[in-house]
């Protein structure tokens, strides 16, 4: 879910300690006030879990979360979340632990439940423990199916062509956003003694680690790398899937994206525009070269031709959803002021395969062919966002393209790149699936259906040849392995691949939405909707479906499936059509039903009804789940079809069918029906249609000093022809996100979203409003999320602190007061951290109000403790002025014994936030206590 936010997106203005005066340890507010954080704690962080906290002040208030050890950079976007709620994409910093979401005006009542998570799964153990345990429909041991039967053709098998390698390095490049170049980098291999142009595949390896120090395991994520550190050769990971592809007569470059991975955070949209203008730069250098052979480096020169006509896209993780990217702006232009490639496209894209891919705007080309690798165990895109890939073309262009999802049973992340695999990378490595004690029964090494690193890389490189054979040879015979006809690869053995598909030679039946209603033993479910009444799967439901993966919004109309539950054989769910759909020409009934994972032998009745009443029994079906755990995303459809000819032999009008009947014949059980579609073989050839194309930009103003300006989200349609998305817009203020469809034609102005920014004087908050967009015909979409950001352009006003009571006798408070010159929309917030005092006897723990220690410093140590040595690491008090007040009293509150004692004192200093989120520390002062008289 997205919601408008008050967040900085510039600099903010260092706090002006002016006054040597003592600064501030515990804050209340002075008298005529608005209240202040209550206790005076710093704001809500005591109540927090471990690791999290608020710091900075005013636009520079943020959220903060430590992990206890550096967290691997990778794919999946890092999400803070409160009380299920999105609340944005943090950004990580140098210290590989610690991840800072700008908040702005955001408040959280007291007891908000705060969780950090990435591609579903949680990060700081907050959310809902995900055990290893089987899912609840499990059976007693996880059972193996039967291997499928080899398909005639095996794309695995190495070609007849002798294969030569090398790397090329040219001059790097910048990027619009990236204020870094990026590297122009590539390993090639290709067949040396092939005849004539040869077709061509270029890979791109994901969001990973960029720098290393040899000989330990020292990575991080910086660009360029550090003195000493050398980068992380991720690019060098497919060499295994080159070389197969290389013996088959393919040219094959694998190039290296570092540059973005270090500088992709800044991206709104993660980095996809910057990826895909990387690729289009790289195939503009091999059209060059293909003109001018002399002038290509000597790895390219040592290999067959290229044909820039024949190109395949493979792109891993974040790679694929820029491969993605690549592919649409190849059909159609984007905007240039986003681009990093301004010149002729001379190439053309046939086919894309996506590796465990992020699929961040849920936008993908429809008009080009494309295998998704699904990971089974996937620990970093943990949701399978990729499903999306499928799934997302329905209805959106002509669906001549095949859009195929390839589930991989065993399977992780990582192990797809040999430079991400212990044991075979040159840098620090790891296997991305992990579970707390290691006996998680489907994905631990060792377990029956996890692969190993060789098993997965083989049966990944088999594929990836099934889609070349396919979308760029055309070779049908190859279909049965990627379009769920139910074929296996001999040379991918012993992995379980499973497929469906969208696409090709099948026709709209019945596609779950507003024309369908269900009635009997079913009811159409949402996909995507926080109540559990509407959602298709429930939240506490063991494990995740990946074709129900979350979006921007909590709720997107138009997402919907079918769900089945039934108590006893015999009740049957019927699917009605409110306009009879057309099967004539079909040799089947496909229909993608999801089942639990490790159920086994669900059975079901299949009946379709024609537009008069005449009705007809197509075949009984059985359909087994996926194995899976808690961690999985293994509620995915498998593809079961039903020959029509029974309904034919009935004289149904095939034309007009108005109805399908699903009837269990298993005592009792649930299944999802993701779609329907009137299927035929072959491959048809892919024209891609005159779309519509969207872009959402962001536009940053002053907000001025007075008045009320409009502006406008700006939107670019370009492309050809009419077309139709939604269009989501954040409420201001709420968690509401309110959606319309919009048609939308190049040249005008139909995505009017207006923005009022009003002006003022004094020292606040940036704010945002936001607005996406997600294609649903006739149009594809580049940049999906933009909107208007009203910048803050008042200085924080200047803070003086006074000494109220800086020599007290015990039982009383230290005070000491803090006045804003002028007061501020924002609250104006600091910290005081305590030192060692340089002599005499420094105020401990046990000299001070025990609630005042809870409320600063979390624990109160047992023995006490000088204040300047916390149970915790980098505890401190906290002040704040809040927005509209202009001063308030901060104190340190002590007790009285009748202990004697020599005079106590504290010795402190106040600190605030630079533009970076770094802590600027302001003068020290010191506060006197006494014994009481």
């Amino acid at each position: 879910m997205i919601r408008v936010t008050r967040g900085v997106t510039t600099a903010v203005a260092l706090l002006a300690l002016a006054s040597a005066a003592p600064g501030p340890a515990y804050a209340e507010p002075s008298a005529g006030s608005p209240s202040a954080t209550p206790s005076g704690a710093r704001e809500g962080n005591p109540g927090m879990p471990p690791g999290w906290r608020i710091t900075g002040t005013g636009a520079g208030r943020q959220l903060e979360w430590t992990a206890d050890e550096r967290v691997p950079m990778g794919d999946a976007r890092v999400e803070f979340r409160a009380d299920g709620r999105l609340l944005g994409h943090p950004v990580p910093q140098p210290d590989g632990r610690s991840f800072r979401l700008p908040l702005g005006e955001e408040r959280f009542p007291e007891g908000t439940r705060f969780r950090v998570t990435a591609g579903g799964r949680d990060l700081d153990g907050t959310g809902p423990a995900r055990s290893a345990r089987v899912s609840p429909q499990a059976p007693p041991a996880l059972r193996a199916e039967a291997p499928l039967p080899a398909n005639p053709v095996d794309p695995g098998k190495p070609g007849p062509y002798r294969t030569v390698s090398g790397e090329y390095a040219l001059q790097s490049v910048r990027l619009p956003g990236f204020p870094e170049p990026v590297e122009m980098r590539a390993a090639v291999v290709g067949p040396a003694d092939a005849p004539g142009k040869r077709p061509v595949a270029l890979f791109l390896h994901g969001r990973h680690g960029t720098c290393y120090t040899p000989g330990t395991e020292d990575v991080n994520g910086a660009w360029p790398c550090p003195a000493g550190m050398k980068p992380i050769p991720s690019h060098q990971g497919y060499l295994r899937a080159q070389r197969l592809l290389a013996s088959q007569g393919y040219v094959t470059l694998s190039i290296s994206a570092n540059g973005i991975n270090g500088q992709d955070f800044q991206a709104e949209d993660g980095g996809a525009q910057a990826r895909s203008s990387l690729v289009r730069l790289h195939l503009a250098r091999w059209a060059d070269w293909a003109a001018k052979p002399a002038k290509a480096p000597a790895a390219v020169r040592g290999i067959a031709a290229a044909d820039l006509s024949r190109v395949l896209l493979v792109g891993h993780s974040r790679g694929g959803e820029g491969v993605n990217r690549a592919a649409v702006d190849s059909l159609d232009a984007p905007p240039a002021d986003q681009d990093g490639y301004r010149g002729p496209v001379r190439w053309k894209i046939r086919g894309n395969v996506l590796i465990g891919p992020t699929l961040f705007g849920q936008n993908p080309a429809p008009d080009v062919p494309s295998a998704t690798i699904l990971p089974g165990c996937d620990g970093d895109v943990s949701d399978l966002q990729g499903q999306i890939y499928a799934d997302g073309t329905r209805g959106v262009s002509q669906g001549a393209a095949l859009h195929s999802s390839v589930y991989m049973v065993g399977a992780n992340h990582n192990y797809f790149n040999s430079e991400w695999t212990p044991g075979q990378a040159k840098a620090p490595a790891m296997d991305d699936f992990s579970s707390e004690d290691g006996t998680d029964p489907v994905c631990s090494p060792g377990t029956p259906t996890r692969l190993t690193a060789a098993q997965q890389q083989t049966a990944g490189a088999t594929y990836i040849a099934a889609a070349a054979r396919l979308f760029v040879d055309g070779d049908d015979r190859i279909r049965p392995l990627l379009d769920g006809t139910g074929r296996r690869a001999p040379s991918a053995d012993p992995a379980r691949v499973v497929t469906h598909a969208v696409g090709a030679h099948r026709a709209p039946a019945f596609l779950p939405g507003s024309s369908l209603t269900v009635s009997g033993a079913g009811r159409l479910c949402a996909q995507i909707d926080p109540d559990p009444a509407k959602a298709c799967l429930p939240p506490d439901e063991p494990g995740r479906s990946p074709h129900f993966a979350y979006w921007e919004a909590s709720a997107e109309p138009g997402r919907d499936a079918v769900a089945l539950h039934w108590t006893r054989a015999g009740t049957p769910a019927a699917v009605r059509s409110v306009r009879p759909v057309s099967l004539a020409g079909a040799e089947s009934l496909a229909m993608r039903l999801v089942v639990p994972p490790n159920s086994a032998g669900t059975v079901l009745d299949v009946a379709v009804t024609d537009a008069s009443g005449r009705r007809a029994g197509l075949g009984r079906v059985r359909v087994d789940g996926l194995p899976g755990t808690e961690r999985t995303a293994s509620y995915w459809a498998r593809e079961i079809r039903v020959p029509l000819a029974a309904a034919a032999r009935a004289g149904l009008d095939l034309k007009r069918i108005g109805a399908l009947e699903l009837t269990p014949r298993t005592a009792g059980g649930r299944a999802w029906l993701v779609d329907a579609w009137g299927w035929r073989p072959g491959t048809p050839v892919v024209r891609p249609a005159a779309l519509a194309r969207v872009d959402v930009g962001r536009l940053t103003v002053d907000e001025g000093d007075s008045g009320v300006r409009t502006y406008r989200v700006p939107v670019r349609v370009s492309g050809k022809g009419s077309g139709q998305v939604r269009l989501f817009v954040p409420r201001p203020g709420t968690d509401e996100v309110t959606s319309r469809l919009v048609t939308v034609r190049p040249g005008r102005q139909d995505i009017d979203v207006p923005v009022e920014v009003k002006g003022n004087a004094r020292y606040g908050y940036d704010e945002t409003h936001d607005a996406f967009v997600k294609a649903v015909r006739g149009a594809v979409v580049g940049a999906h999320r933009g909107g208007v950001t009203a910048r803050n352009d008042d200085p924080m006003p200047k803070v003086t602190l006074t000494p109220v009571a800086d020599d007290v006798a015990e039982g009383e408070a230290l005070t000491w007061r803090v006045d804003l010159s002028t007061a501020a929309d924002a609250d104006i917030m600091g910290g005081v951290v305590f030192l060692p005092v340089t002599g005499g006897t420094e105020l401990s723990t046990a000299d001070v109000d025990r609630r005042w220690v809870e409320d600063n410093f979390s624990v109160v140590p047992d023995p006490p403790r000088p204040l300047s040595q916390p149970v915790i690491d980098d505890a401190y008090a906290f002040f704040s002025v809040p927005a509209g007040a202009t001063s308030t009293e901060v104190r340190v509150p002590t007790v009285k014994d009748d202990v004697a004692e020599p005079v106590e004192s504290l010795r402190a200093a106040p600190f605030s936030y630079d533009g970076n989120w770094e802590r600027v520390q302001g003068p020290e002062f010191t506060g006197t206590v006494r014994n009481a008289p």
